[in-house]
């Protein structure tokens, strides 16, 4: 049977979109049945779909944005939708996050930490190119899924877990030390065995 013959349901991968994450993602563009329909007849194919109503997208280059996914998921409450797109990681989040992120970035930016490289933040009025339901060695596209969506309405973190997963991600970048460089000539004395 080939993969036009198949059902909808049975064409994508273990690593690709569900058709309840299919049916979230085409929810966000104006017509959602036409989202479907071009993905019923290719699966392969990435769509754009605006920002703003079901979710946003902060975009990060990409060895940071996997360093805030790492935070994310070791540290954190995991995260929502994850993409990949010309060397950037797209990390869906709850509607309004582009507008507060931001702001919060440049506070704390000022307060702690200058090593967080610029994040692309799509919110309200912007669109973003959304990878295909089939993606991965099967999609021609140089978009894929990192963390497909899955249910109908994915939990979505919002711009204040954002914010700590991008300094968590900074911060372990630099590692600082609370003891002074060694110095070669010093003496070292065994305070261990005091009296």
């Amino acid at each position: 049977m080939s993969t036009r013959d198949e059902p909808f349901s049975d064409r994508f991968d273990v690593s690709g979109v569900t058709p309840d994450g299919a049916a979230w993602l085409a929810s966000a563009g104006t017509y959602p049945r036409s989202t479907l329909s071009l993905w019923e007849e290719r699966p392969a194919a990435p769509v754009v779909l605006p920002c703003g109503t079901v979710f946003d997208v902060v975009s990060a280059p990409a060895i940071f944005g996997r360093r805030m996914l790492d935070r994310l998921w070791d540290e954190g409450p995991g995260s929502g939708p994850v993409a990949t797109l010309r060397g950037r990681m797209l990390l869906f989040a709850a509607p309004g996050t582009a507008q507060r992120l931001p702001s919060l970035l440049r506070w704390e930016e000022f307060g702690r930490t200058a090593a967080i490289p610029p994040l692309l933040c799509h919110g309200t009025g912007d669109a973003v190119t959304v990878p295909a339901p089939l993606s991965g060695a099967k999609s021609a596209s140089a978009s894929r899924w990192l963390v497909a969506p899955d249910l109908r309405h994915p939990w979505l973190p919002g711009p204040e877990i954002l914010l700590w997963a991008a300094v968590r991600a900074a911060r372990s970048t630099v590692r600082i030390s609370i003891f002074p460089p060694a110095d070669q000539d010093a003496k070292v004395y065994d305070v261990s065995r005091r009296r």
